[in-house]
């Protein structure tokens, strides 16, 4: 009997092929499983027009005091998805997203909730509007971010205060410049600016960018000649008008 070599040779190979695919779905299938311990959390976060509220350090803390930190533990230990729920549950995140990788990673991915306004009303609450009006706590603080006091109430917050924060943050000129918003009792606006010493009277929360445009033309034309403390008052509250009070001089001699 004559051993026949090609034969054998092309069934070694088969084998060999169903070895390494029977393998290569095995691994493809348990990824989480070629790496036996966490080596490292990456904690990627979203870039936000108002920062200082959600940083890795603040999520790695959260994390680790609900003994969630996956660092150092078994991968097959680590549960993604009561992490996805913890970190949901955070006043700032919008959205969560975790996952394991082949090389012994945990990535989380968050979406931040953007506030645009912080509300402190007279009657003691205290809390931010994101840009969908929905509240969040003011458990954590948010840097460069417009304060508005006054007789409000939730809904007026939502349906007023959301779409002025919002505008106040896309325009460089006014982010920088209105600190505070003072809603009064019949429901008008007063703006507080960082500079000058004077108020500016809104009127109804409507029409901001025409009598935010008329205020930047009478900045540029008007006070930066007259002097950014002249008037007391400057108010936009009527149409294609800025009706200015002037300041009382009071005599020290």
């Amino acid at each position: 009997m004559t051993f026949n070599w090609k034969k054998t040779g092309i069934v070694l190979v088969d084998l060999a092929l169903g070895v390494y695919l029977v393998l290569a779905i095995t691994a493809f299938n348990r990824p989480d499983e070629l790496s036996d311990v966490c080596s490292e959390v990456k904690i990627n976060i979203q870039e936000s027009t108002v920062k200082g509220f959600l940083t890795a350090d603040g999520i790695k803390q959260l994390l680790q005091r609900a003994h969630l930190y996956p660092l150092g533990d078994p991968m097959s230990s680590v549960n993604v998805r009561r992490i996805e729920e913890t970190l949901r549950q955070t006043p700032f995140v919008e959205s969560a997203e975790c996952y394991k990788t082949q090389t012994g990673h945990i990535v989380i991915q968050l979406v931040q909730r953007q506030p645009v306004v912080r509300v402190k009303s007279e009657n003691g609450a205290d809390y931010y509007i994101d840009e969908h009006s929905n509240t969040m706590s003011s458990t954590m603080q948010v840097s460069d971010l417009v304060v508005a006091t006054g007789h409000i109430e939730e809904s007026y917050a939502k349906k007023w205060l959301t779409p002025i924060g919002i505008f106040l943050l896309e325009h460089p000129l006014w982010r920088s410049q209105v600190e505070q918003l003072h809603v009064l009792a019949d429901g008008t606006v007063e703006m507080i600016p960082r500079v000058g010493e004077h108020i500016i009277y809104l009127g109804a929360p409507t029409n901001l960018e025409k009598k935010l445009s008329r205020l930047e033309k009478f900045y540029r034309y008007g006070l930066s000649k007259a002097g950014w403390n002249k008037y007391s008052r400057i108010s936009l509250e009527f149409d294609n008008q800025i009706i200015c009070k002037k300041r009382k001089i009071i005599d020290k001699r």
